[in-house]
Order: C-alpha cells, then structure tokens, then sequence
C-alpha cells in the first residue's frame, strides 16, 4: 500500500459513503430513495470538486442532501489527505513518517518538517475566507429569500466557491446575479484564491504582515509565488478581453446587456473557467470560438496546492518556457532567472501527455456511447470533468449511462491527477544503476 494508493483508495471511499448518503430518502426533496447513478455522479463531481451535475441541485435534494454535497466538496477541496490528518490532529495523536511523506506528497511540498503547522495554517485560511464569503453574500441573499434560505444559500455558495466546486442552488447558477458586483466580486475572489494555492496566500500573509510591523528585512517571493501569480493574472486580464472582444456581438450572451454588466460577466466568466464551474451567462449560447477559449482556459486550470484542477499553471509556465529555450537556441530553462530542473521538465510533460491522453480517450468514448450529440459539446463536457471545472452545455443530464460513467471516471482522474493514478497503479518506481547510451533523435 503505497503513498499514491492511500490517496487515491481514500478518494473512492469518501465518494462511496458520500453515494450511500446522497441514495438516502432523506437527502431527496421527495423523500424517496435516490436513483444509484445520480448519487454516484454527484458524489463523484462534490469529492473531485468539479459541480458537474445530472439534476438540478436546489430542487431535487433535500437540505440534508445539500449539506452532504457542501461536506463532499469541502473535503474533496482540502483533499484526502489533509481532511484525515486533520482529524489526526484532533484526537491528538502524532505523526508517523508515512504520514508526512503522503501530506508531502499530496501537497506537493519541498520538505516534510513542519506538516501539523501547514494542515492548521490550510484549515484555519479556508474557514476564515469561507466565513467572510458568508457575510459578504448575505447583503445580496437575504433581501431576495430570507435569513433562512439567504444565510443556507451564502454557507453553500461560498463553501463551492473556495473549494471551485462549482454547485448552486439556484436553476439558472448566478445568472439571475450576473449584474451584482458583491456576488461577482466575492464569488471570482473566491475562486481565485481557492485557487491560487495555500503557498502563494500564506507569503502574501507573511508580507502583508512585515508591510505592517514595518519590518527592515525583504520579504523574498519563491518561484512558486512568482510564476502562479503572474500567470494567473496573465490568464484573467487574456481571458476578460477576449470573452468581451468575441462575446459582445452575441444577443444570447453578452449582446443585451450594457456595458457595465458586459465587463462584470466578461470577468467572471475569464476566472470560473479555472476551474470553478458557476455561470452567469447560458454556456450552450456561447459562440463556438467563445466554446473553445473556454475549453482552453478549462485545461490549464488553476494552480498547484489549490482546490482547482486542470494541467495547472506551474506547468503551462515550465512548458512555454522551455518553448522559449528551444526557440532562443539554449540548453538551460530559465524561469526568473532560475534554472528549472529536468524532472521539473520531465513531470510537466508527463502531466501534459497524461492529460490529452485522456480527454481523448473519454472524448472517443461518448462519441461512440451517445453519436448524436455534437463533438465541440462532448470536448466541452469531458474538458470540463477532466479539469474538475463543472461548466457544461446543458447535456449533463441528458447523456447515456454509459457516458455519465465516463464522465464519473474522468473526474475522479482529473482529481487525483493523472501521474498519482499511474503511481498507484504501477507502485513506485524502482532505482536502477543502469545507464543507458544517448542518441540523437529526428524532431519536429
């Protein structure tokens, strides 16, 4: 039992007790027993924090169904292995070193020292963020649905928010909000921030803190902090011009509303791809070049150490990197004037061929299972489970069985990430002296 099984055995589990839950007559708004291969896709979509989902969640499930997906996407968000050390620290028992080797591991962490202070510094970021989103969203909820329902709506929103689940409660998602600035401003800071990884929020802390103690020393940024940040902006300053460049004519989207509500829904929907899943426009309305930037922005998703899925930015930047090595004519890959290690390398192309590998294989897949449905919809919908995003064209519901199992794998692939899933499956990897000759090799 390795450390990459432990993780991914751990993720099955926590989706079959969230199956048998959501099954219960009590988690259904009709009191009746729920139907197998909808409590297996809504488990499946809460724990891999995708939001992808074959009814419609405010109407067909109870409170108590609610609040068992809300729990399934908060820990799906955490992840395994951080929710179970977290108990672990509750009862007050210790670590043991195989322990800190799959937090390392799971957290894609340089060292293994200090493990308790990250898991209570990850806790205690996500309850303080998720809390102030409650208290912002209420202004909004609470005029429209009561205190009741506005203060559940708020609690469940912002839990899906942080954690880029991408569940509402609400038939048309945020399209009733898209021209509020609180719910898109406090919905897109959560998503990114969820999003951007606990790393990058605890050096902003540290800076933070020292601008305010007004301490002398520098406060030096890690290459993990430099390049999540900049790309992650790059992407949504990039992806607001061009869904209001290609948008803006389209009556269905962007075309009837004036320019105000153009630039809010513009910008939410450059930051919900990665990888969040709510929406305040109708997807299946978008134009086929706005389909495909959306696809794009699904696949390189959101940053390591985060709740967000997809390819991850570190390994766009490492790949567009070595693009520029290759192009500039140097044998060293250079990221802020810092040399990128081969394995670096060798980890993003692995995770790249990994990820289009299995977009195809599930695209292939409902093609063959459901042939009448269109291909830009089906690439839209695997896209969308593989980087756990959530965003769909309305065909969710409407797919075969057979597709709602593909779909069903390929979040959970897109959650546990393609490389720990080959970890588990082939054990780790073993050492070896034997050294092979190199040779060159026709390319491109």
């Amino acid at each position: 039992m390795t450390v990459a099984r432990t993780i991914c055995l751990g993720f099955l589990a926590v989706i079959a007790i969230g199956t048998i839950l959501l099954m219960m007559p009590f988690s259904t708004s009709g009191g009746t027993w729920n139907n197998l291969i909808v409590a297996l896709f809504t488990s499946t979509s809460a724990v891999c924090v995708t939001g992808l989902s074959v009814v419609d969640p405010g109407s067909y499930f109870s409170f108590w169904g609610q609040l068992f997906i809300a729990l399934l996407a908060q820990i799906g968000g955490l992840g395994y292995m951080t929710t179970t050390t977290f108990l672990i620290l509750l009862i007050g028992r210790k670590f043991d070193m195989r322990q800190k080797i799959a937090i390392q591991q799971a957290l894609d962490r340089p060292g293994m020292s200090g493990s308790s202070q990250v898991i209570r510094s990850i806790i205690a970021t996500t309850l303080i963020f998720e809390i102030t989103g409650v208290f912002l969203l209420l202004p909004a909820f609470v005029p429209d649905h009561g205190w009741r329902n506005g203060l559940w709506l708020a609690i469940f929103h912002s839990i899906n928010a942080w954690n880029n689940a991408g569940f509402s409660l609400f038939k048309d998602n945020l399209i009733g909000y898209q021209s509020s600035f609180l719910v898109v401003f406090t919905i897109t800071m959560l998503i990114i921030l969820g999003g951007i990884g606990y790393q990058v929020i605890l050096e902003i802390y540290i800076w933070l803190r020292d601008r305010i103690l007004k301490k002398t020393t520098a406060q030096v940024f890690s290459l993990d902090f430099k390049v999540a940040t900049s790309t992650t902006v790059i992407l949504l300053v990039l992806g607001t011009i061009a869904f209001f460049c290609i948008e803006i004519r389209n009556p269905a989207t962007f075309g009837s509303l004036n320019l105000y509500e153009q630039i809010l829904v513009a910008w939410f929907q450059s930051v919900t791809p990665r990888t969040a899943g709510f929406n305040t426009i109708d997807i299946s309305k978008m134009t086929t070049a706005g389909l495909f930037i959306t696809i794009a922005f699904m696949f390189i998703g959101a940053s390591p150490g985060g709740t967000g899925g997809g390819m991850k930015t570190t390994t766009l930047r490492v790949l567009t990197s070595c693009t520029k090595a290759i192009l500039q004519g140097k044998e060293e890959v250079l990221l802020y004037e810092r040399k990128i290690a081969i394995s670096l390398i060798l980890k993003a192309v692995g995770v790249l061929v990994g990820s289009v590998a299995t977009v195809i294989l599930a695209t292939i897949l409902i093609s063959l299972t459901d042939p009448t449905l269109d291909f830009i919809q089906i690439l839209f919908e695997v896209v969308s489970a593989f980087a756990t995003v959530g965003l769909s064209t309305g065909i969710t519901g409407t797919v075969s069985t057979a597709a709602k199992l593909v779909l069903i794998l390929t979040m959970y692939v897109g959650r546990v990430g393609v490389l720990l899933l080959m970890s588990a499956i082939l054990g780790d990897p073993r050492p070896t002296r034997i050294h092979y000759p190199e040779e060159n090799l026709l390319v491109g």
